[in-house]
């Protein structure tokens, strides 16, 4: 048996959100033979339900999904939470203040909603389809001291310009997990809280041994992942910095079926 753990956007997704028929197909005869394909996502489990149901795995018992890049993993069989490592509240806090200093659109998620502030019509536009949300205009989080905070995220297009914000959090990012992902998003998770530590607990969950996982995403907040499994792959469209870090970079990008090609050539050649 294998583990296969796919990232989502600009990985198992195609550019128009869905599914290819050759990787649901792909999927379908892994899953035949026993292994197990695990969706891990930095959105939250909520918001890819259309995408389980796409590959044939909504609701589904003993399937698993990890979400909040590494911050929650469920069993898709009603969302059962099996593991989950949220930010503190004044960690978050933190980071939405200093945030409110740069030009950025920030999201604040808790575990089943996704709070923007400062959205703009490009990122109106990125996220229809993919995830609902609720603006808010609050200027700080007091409205969520409450709720379970499972991780802040700034949004620009510019990735230098994220690049320069990261260099200027240096003295409260020594306690954070920092990411990148959809050359958009910078994300701060608990530290300690990523997909490859997340891949490990669900290896360990199933009993699945570290030679047998596979990991395969696009963007730096798949890599610890990608690390951490046996076998790391990235999709042909992995941003170039990090294609030397991958055992394997496909031939396929996300719109050309890379997770089929990445299934018949290591899972069931």
């Amino acid at each position: 048996m294998k583990l296969i753990a796919s990232d989502l956007d600009e990985t198992l997704l195609s550019t128009d959100r869905t599914v290819s028929e050759k990787n649901r197909e792909a999927i379908r005869r892994a899953r035949a033979r026993g292994n197990k394909f695990v969706c891990a996502t930095g959105r939250g489990y909520e918001s890819i339900q259309g995408t389980l149901e796409e590959i044939g795995m909504k609701d589904a018992a003993n399937e698993y999904t990890i979400s909040f890049n590494g911050g929650a993993i469920t069993e898709n069989a009603g969302n059962r939470l099996i593991h989950f490592e949220g930010l503190p509240f004044e960690q978050a806090e933190t980071i939405f203040q200093r945030g409110l200093k740069y030009d950025v659109c920030i999201h604040v998620y808790t575990l089943d909603t996704v709070w923007i502030y400062r959205i703009f019509d490009g990122e109106r536009q990125y996220l229809d389809g993919r995830m609902a949300f609720r603006e808010f205009d609050a200027e700080n989080l007091d409205f969520l001291k409450e709720e379970p905070l499972v991780k802040v995220l700034y949004v620009h297009t510019n990735r230098d310009y994220l690049n320069r914000i990261e260099a200027e959090l240096a003295d409260i990012t020594g306690d954070l997990d920092v990411s990148y992902s959809s050359n958009r998003y910078l994300e701060f998770n608990k530290k300690g809280v990523n997909k490859g530590n997340a891949l490990k607990f669900l290896g360990d969950y199933l009993g699945i041994p570290h030679e047998n996982q596979i990991a395969v995403g696009d963007n730096f907040n798949d890599l610890s992942m990608i690390e951490a499994a046996g076998l790391g792959i990235g999709v042909q469209n992995t941003v170039q910095s990090m294609k030397g870090k991958c055992d394997v970079i496909l031939k396929s990008t996300n719109d050309e079926d890379a997770i089929a090609e990445l299934i018949d050539r290591f899972v069931l050649s």
